[in-house]
């Protein structure tokens, strides 16, 4: 089993990009803990190095559909800006969502074509009203059907239909490629600021973690102590 998940900054500033860059490594991170694969599939790069604008995940493995509605969504890494330290802004954020990345191909055989002779009306002389020359083809896989009845002979009208058919499914599954990738990019305009369904934040290091227990251990003290009292003259 294997989900494609899409990240995007959208249009944010280089901070989303960086942010990507971070939730992206938190999420594989994760994926490697349970014993999931990934692969990116396709990146596109910010304007800053190591950051990126997209990119396309390949989660593989039990529980890969899972494990991707997890992190499905809009994202918010929440930290201070690398690039700007007089701005106040402390949530960037980023989207994710599972893509389509291929559609299948489809394969025409002639075996799966049902030919069946038949007439058709207008002109072409009394050959064309008596006899059925015309060609009905119906694919049957994909329910396309065509009618031919441009030659007086079903021989041609058949080589014909088959051509037709060709080109017709042809053009389908390249309307449908067309279609995944516009959806794929309408992603990166759903960027939404606000109501994150996932929020990370950095790793507090032991260090941070020591000082910020002596900091409250300090606080509580000089709380708890009485005042100073000053002796009387």
């Amino acid at each position: 089993m294997s989900v494609h998940l899409l990240l995007s900054a959208g249009r944010g500033p280089q901070e989303c990009a960086w942010a990507l860059a971070k939730l992206l490594h938190r999420l594989e991170g994760e994926a490697a803990r349970r014993n999931l694969e990934t692969h990116r599939a396709h990146t596109v790069p910010g304007d800053r190095p190591g950051t990126y604008r997209s990119v396309l995940v390949c989660i593989a493995g039990e529980g890969a559909e899972t494990f991707a509605a997890s992190w499905t969504g809009t994202l918010c890494w929440q930290a201070p800006s690398p690039y700007r330290a007089n701005t106040g802004r402390k949530n960037w954020y980023v989207i994710a969502q599972p893509c389509q990345v291929d559609t299948p191909r489809t394969t025409f055989t002639e075996a799966d074509v049902d030919i069946v002779a038949c007439r058709t009306g207008g002109p072409g002389g009394q050959h064309r009203n008596k006899a059925s020359t015309a060609v009905r083809a119906t694919h049957r896989p994909t329910g396309t059907v065509v009618v031919v009845d441009t030659e007086r002979q079903f021989s041609l009208n058949r080589r014909i239909a088959m051509r037709l058919l060709r080109q017709r499914i042809q053009h389908g599954d390249e309307a449908a490629e067309r279609a995944v990738t516009a959806a794929r990019w309408r992603i990166h305009d759903e960027l939404v600021r606000g109501n994150p369904t996932r929020i990370e934040r950095p790793e507090t290091s032991n260090q941070d973690l020591a000082r910020q227990k002596q900091t409250r251990r300090r606080r509580r003290q000089s709380i708890s102590l009485p005042p100073t009292e000053h002796p009387t003259t």
